[in-house]
């Protein structure tokens, strides 16, 4: 099947539709948006890609953190037919410089912060540069006649409007959506980027989905804390709760636990998006140290009693994210098992689902209603997937994916269009899985990152770091191969131990009782021989993976 709806067409709707209601605010701020007050700004920056000859197919890129002029921006660039290129604030200024001459970019739109780091010099196709703040666009850097820019915008929009403006002003031109509408550019575990093509067709394919699939209401409320210029976050905490008519608070700082408990409890949205290691750091600093103890455990085996004490943990779980959402979504990178056995153990509403930003980003997703313990969803209606295996049921391959949701390539760049597509045209993910009859995705590992032991077993360094961080003391590891022999850096939990009466030179003899814990928990040929002390936390891409590729030799 395939969705038909116009991209461009759903967002002037949902702009008309919800005039008077909130659509974004900004955290700790008085900054705000309606959907009426967003389309006037949307309008305004029409006015500026006018006057600059900015049209069907230019592009326009985008750098800063999550903010309301951030949404302005995006949309304003594609409803005018322009192509937005949403740039992860992680980047260096050397990655940003390539990726706007890369792309051919003709305005940059980058916040403050950001701009000052930046060599307009080397970014030699740009025609303009807008710094925004807090409050939105302030001045023009390159062109010394557009100074008092906000004014002339704001006078040429009331010669345009001078009945004021309404919802029946909201009038774009429907762009067929096989045009490119994002060009996303990806920092991946390779180090290499790509500017992935995604049409509104690919988003189309994700958010009628979604629409039909969740149930948010006109009004509800939503707090974004992923970056928005990735796939997931933008996809799901700003394209499509606008969709709906609900209202997106950008939380716009580094969602640390106590923050986001914080605007959880103030805002009570109505779903929340996450990644896994927030689940997983609630679970091991909250959950975790309540039921190890042995009072606690001992307890737990008792039928009636456990069901008690795990509704009170639900209840209190539940509160702690606001209390007022139909679930939380994860994804990005797998849940732990043992947290997600837990939070499902106590009927707590969670799901995983599993994509890319090839797939503009979801393959597979499920409501928690129907969600299969550690899986990552059924996949979608409009999408088809294969495994690369003799046994797709049970021995794991490479995913590969078909259908609306699927990128035809990336910009420019011949040499990874022909490593990413098969022969035969399917995406090919370089994630590895397994299905089952009912079409639930279920992954081992990355592809490139399975480890051949010595008598042919392949083993998924992934699994075995999902046990290592459930264990004392540790905040994360990695899992290599070094002289045919397994070994685990660990970054170690410096305020636990400390907690817990160990000082920093007996951390080492704490990591090697979890190597004994640990390998009484893997198979014979997983087994890791030796677990050494990380000093630092480990480099990671802007979606909180591990540059495995830093740590291999």
């Amino acid at each position: 099947m395939q969705y038909t709806e116009n991209f461009i067409e759903l967002y002037e709707q949902t702009l008309r539709r919800n005039f008077a209601l909130n659509a974004l605010s900004d955290y700790g701020t008085n900054v705000s948006y309606t959907y009426g007050g967003l389309a006037q700004e949307i309008e305004k920056l029409h006015i500026l890609f006018e006057e600059k000859g900015i049209g069907q197919g230019d592009k326009v890129a985008l750098i800063g953190k999550n903010c309301s002029y951030w949404g302005v921006v995006f949309l304003a660039t594609v409803s005018c037919g322009a192509v937005i290129i949403p740039i992860l604030q992680d980047f260096s200024p050397e990655d940003v410089h390539n990726i706007i001459n890369h792309s051919g970019t003709a305005l940059l739109f980058a916040s403050d912060s950001i701009l000052k780091n930046l060599d307009v010099k080397k970014m030699n196709k740009l025609k303009s540069v807008f710094p925004f703040g807090d409050n939105g666009l302030l001045t023009n850097q390159k062109d010394e006649d557009l100074q008092s820019l906000n004014n002339r915008l704001n006078e040429k929009f009331s010669a345009k409007y001078p009945d004021g403006f309404t919802e029946k002003d909201i009038k774009y031109t429907q762009f067929p959506n096989e045009n490119t509408v994002v060009l996303n550019y990806t920092s991946g575990t390779t180090g290499f980027s790509k500017g992935v093509l995604i049409t509104g067709d690919n988003l189309v394919g994700n958010l009628v989905f979604a629409r039909e699939t969740i149930k948010l209401q006109r009004g509800d409320e939503m707090v974004s804390l992923l970056p928005l210029a990735h796939a997931y976050g933008c996809a799901f905490e700003f394209l499509f709760p606008l969709l709906m008519g609900c209202h997106v608070t950008l939380l716009g700082k580094t969602p640390a636990p106590n923050i986001l408990m914080n605007a959880f409890a103030q805002i009570k949205p109505a779903l929340i998006i996450a990644v896994p290691l927030i689940l997983e750091k609630i679970y091991k600093r909250i959950i975790f140290p309540l039921i190890s103890k042995k009072l606690m455990a001992g307890v737990l085996k008792i039928p009636f009693l456990n069901g008690l004490i795990y509704a009170t943990i639900k209840k209190k779980l539940i509160k702690s994210f606001g209390g007022n959402f139909l679930q939380i979504i994860i994804g990005g990178a797998p849940l732990s098992s043992e947290v997600e056995e837990f939070l499902l153990k106590i009927k707590f509403p969670i799901s995983v689902g599993y994509g890319m930003t090839e797939c503009a980003p979801l393959v597979s997703f499920s409501m928690y209603k129907d969600y299969v313990p550690l899986s990552c969803g059924k996949v979608l209606p409009n999408v088809t997937v294969r495994i690369d295996s003799p046994d797709p049921y049970h021995i794991a391959g490479e995913i590969q994916v078909k259908g609306q949701n699927v990128t035809s390539g990336y910009y420019n760049n011949e040499k990874a269009n022909e490593n990413i597509f098969t022969d035969d045209g399917w995406l090919r993910t370089g994630d590895l899985g397994t299905t089952d009859k009912d079409g639930n995705i279920f992954i081992r590992g990355r592809s490139k990152n399975m480890i051949l032991s010595p008598n042919g077993q392949n083993i998924y360094p992934e699994e075995i770091e999902a046990k290592l961080n459930n264990l004392p003391f540790v905040t994360e590891s990695l899992v290599i191969s070094r002289k045919g022999k397994l070994l685990a850096l660990v970054y170690p939990d410096y305020d636990a131990a400390k907690q817990a009466g160990i000082p920093s030179d007996k951390i080492q003899k704490a990591m090697d009782e979890n190597l004994q814990k640990l390998n009484k928990t893997v198979a014979s040929y997983e087994k890791v021989a030796e677990i050494q002390i990380y000093p630092n936390e480990f480099e990671k891409t802007p979606k909180k993976s591990i540059k495995r590729y830093l740590y291999d030799n």
